[in-house]
This record gives C-alpha cells, structure tokens and sequence, in this order.
C-alpha cells in the first residue's frame, strides 16, 4: 500500500525522522483554517501540495507557496480538483515552509532480485533525480544492507561518505537521519522509504521535507493501525468485497469473469482466456479471483456475486481442478450461489476437473441451472466463455436462455440457446 505524503509524514514523525508541521485539508476554508493555524504557531512560510500518489506534482503545478492564509486558501482552490498524472487530487497538504541550503535524495528499497535490501543517496536531490539516475549514475551512491545485518550506525556512514558528503556535523547529520528511516522501514515493514528531497535548511538542521512509503500488505496482521491508513474513496468496491469474503480478487479491464481455486490455475486461466479473446472479438479477462484451497459453497456463492456484479462482466468462468475439495462439492457450491444471485443473470461456462469431475458435471447438469453451460476441458471453456462474451457484447443473446442436457456427459461448447443475461 502507498501511502499519501502526510501520513509518509506522521510515521516519520513517529520514528523520530525529523520533519516540518503541517495540517491535511480537503477545501478551501479547511486549507484556510490550516493556514491560519501555522501561521499563528510562529511560521512565515507555507507550502501548498497535493495529496496524490504518484510524483511530478512539483512540474505539474501540484506545489505552491504562501504568505498568508488566504493566499494559503487561493492555491488550495487550484490545486484541489488537479488532475495529476491521472490522479485527482481531493486533499492539499497545507505544510510549514523553510529556507533550504541544499537538497538530498535518499531511499530505501526491498531488492527482491539481491534478497535484501538497497540503500541509494544522492547529494542532489530534488525534480530531477530520476534524470540524474538515467544521465549521471555515479552521483547516486548504491549500497546493498544485509537484512540480517541491517542499517547500522557504520553502515549509515558508509552510504553517505559513498554519496560524497565529507566528514562533519553535516554528514553525521545525514547519517542520523538515514538511521531513523532504516527504522520506519523496518518497525513497519515498509518495502520502499524514500525521502525526496531530504534538506539541508539555512539553520542547519537536516529535514524529511517530503516523503513516500510503500508499506507490505501481506504484513499488515502484524499491524491493525495501518487499517486507518487505507483511503477507502480509492479502493475498488468489488475489491473490498472479496477482501470482506476472504477471497484474493483483482479487478482487471476485460469482459470475462474468472473463477479458480489455486492461484496458479487462474493465472493460467486468465492466459488461455486471454488467447481465445483473440479468436472472439478481443475479449479478455475481467478478473483474478482465486476462491482458495476450500471453495465451499458459500465462498462460490460470494465470488459469482462479485464477479457478476462487475458491470464490465460479460460471461463468466469457472475454472476449477477438484483436489482435497472435490467437484461435486463446489457444483453444490455453484447450484447453492445460483440460487442466491440477483440481479440480471450472466452465462457462465464451467470446467470441473480432478476428484469427482463426472458427479459435479452430473449435479451441475441435472440442476437444470439456466444459463450455465458445461465443457470439459480448459482451451474449450475458455474457447466458449469468450465466444459467449463477444455475442453478448453485440446484443445477439439478449434474453435467451440455455436448456439442460441430462442425457449428455457435457454440454456443447457453445450452447445451442444462450442464456438469460442482458445487454450491459
């Protein structure tokens, strides 16, 4: 999860990392209020920057300053409502300003090719440092920290005589600082700290001026106060959902719902889907969702009705390899959710293989479901949900409906009636 530059902020302040006052707003009079707030706590300078979560807002007009609350409030109006990067901003940070000497770059990074970690500095921080990466890599220092080991007071000092600071209160300054963000990264299992720029201000103290943090979700049992930290006006509603129900979903940007059990049976799933598109009016996938080891009836109930809640869904897969759950389970489970849906219906195309394949396409099947076709094998599910998606996306199976076929072992790729849905 990325976190937003005040609350990068509050977790510096938090480990000690210094850093200026500053007051999150969300409109003009809160901007104003802030404003008046700083100002009168003894500060001359303000700095108005959005809240977004991506870089570029300084060359984006995203960062201005102020001498007055009003003035405070007058860029606070521009601000609000930018579009950045594709990114709106809906919150300014309204932040005491100082008078720099110089300005650094320093991060802290999870190396997953080294296993470990990777500490970079620079002595020119600032816009311009991912040029200065690109043009002029010996002035970025890079020195890998053991994670056993991790970010000592030597090695501290190694990174910042490595980015050419000479030695003096200025670097052991640096030095200080960098420790302090070594213990945000590892206090709150962070896997990137970065600080951009990191400042020398004209009365000699070393500040975080501005700050990003990448924290890692999978840790985030360890951490029932991040909870706070998740802006919830930017999380995906189908998303929320399936995190409610326990179940691993991404939202993607195609046309056919996927369902599996076992994350590497949908990552392959979403391939095939993803090749048989081609054949079918480039359709694609929708989704990830991976109903886990159990897919009871009740998780199958909650994915189909995420997945068929996703306005964008035209056909839907269900792809699953019967193991410790066999398929005549998760068909129960399918017949159990059908009959729970509402709303308009969409098809759905299941493939059941494994432990008990035969009896769950036998229940599935004699459930007469409306609109469920059954294929045995993956590249012609996949071939079936796709060509369904792409009729469904022209209007052609609009208020059809498919039959059972008891009598058959499975049922065509393509059903010869297409099922109920409706032109989304």
């Amino acid at each position: 999860m990325d976190l937003y530059e005040y609350q990068a902020r509050d977790l510096f302040r938090r480990h000690g990392v210094p850093v200026l006052p500053g007051i999150v707003a969300t409109t003009t009079e809160e901007a104003r209020a802030a404003a008046q707030d700083l100002l009168g706590g003894g500060a001359e300078l303000l700095v108005v920057k959005a809240q977004v979560k991506t870089g570029g807002r300084g060359k984006a007009g995203g960062v201005k300053l102020a001498r007055s609350a009003e003035e405070a409030a007058e860029r606070a109006e521009t601000i609000l409502g930018m579009d950045i990067k594709g990114h709106t901003v809906r919150s300014v940070l309204i932040s005491e300003g100082t008078d720099i000497a110089e300005e650094y770059y320093f991060s802290i990074l999870l190396d997953r090719a080294e296993r470990g970690y990777l500490a970079m500095c620079s002595r020119e921080g600032g816009m311009d440092i991912e040029t200065l990466a690109a043009e002029r890599p010996e002035a970025l220092a890079r020195v890998p920290i053991d994670p056993v080991d991790g970010l000592t007071e030597q090695t501290a000092r190694q990174i910042v005589s490595a980015a050419g600071f000479e030695p003096g209160r200025m670097a052991d300054g640096v030095a200080a600082v960098i420790e302090r963000l070594w213990e945000v990264m590892v206090a709150e299992d962070a896997t990137l700290v970065e600080v951009n720029p990191l400042v020398l201000a004209d009365d000699g103290r070393i500040i975080a001026l501005d700050g990003k943090v990448t924290l890692d979700d999978n840790a985030r049992f360890r951490h029932p106060e991040h909870e706070a930290l998740v802006d919830a006006a930017s999380v995906d509603p189908l998303e929320a959902r399936a995190k409610e129900a326990g179940l691993n979903y991404v939202r993607l940007s195609g046309e056919v719902g996927v369902l599996g059990n076992g994350a590497g049976l949908v990552m392959s799933t979403l391939d095939v889907v993803a090749g048989a598109g081609k054949r079918h009016g480039g359709m694609r996938p929708a989704n990830f969702l991976d109903l886990g080891g159990g897919s009871s009836a009740e998780a199958m109930a909650a994915a189909l009705g995420i997945v068929a809640s996703d306005e964008q869904v035209r056909a839907i897969l269900v792809n699953v390899f019967g193991g410790i759950t066999s398929c005549d389970t998760v068909a129960e489970g399918i017949v159990t959710a059908m009959g729970a849906l509402t709303g308009p219906a969409k098809p759905i195309v299941v493939r059941l293989d494994g432990n008990n394949a035969e009896l769950g396409r036998r229940i599935l099947r004699q459930a007469s479901l409306p609109g469920v076709t059954i294929v045995e094998t993956m590249d012609g599910a996949a071939d079936a949900v796709t060509d369904i998606a792409e009729q469904v996306s022209r209007g052609a199976l609009a208020g059809q409906a498919v039959p059972p076929d008891p009598a058959a072992p499975t049922a065509p790729a393509v059903p010869a009636a297409a099922p109920t849905t409706q032109e989304a």
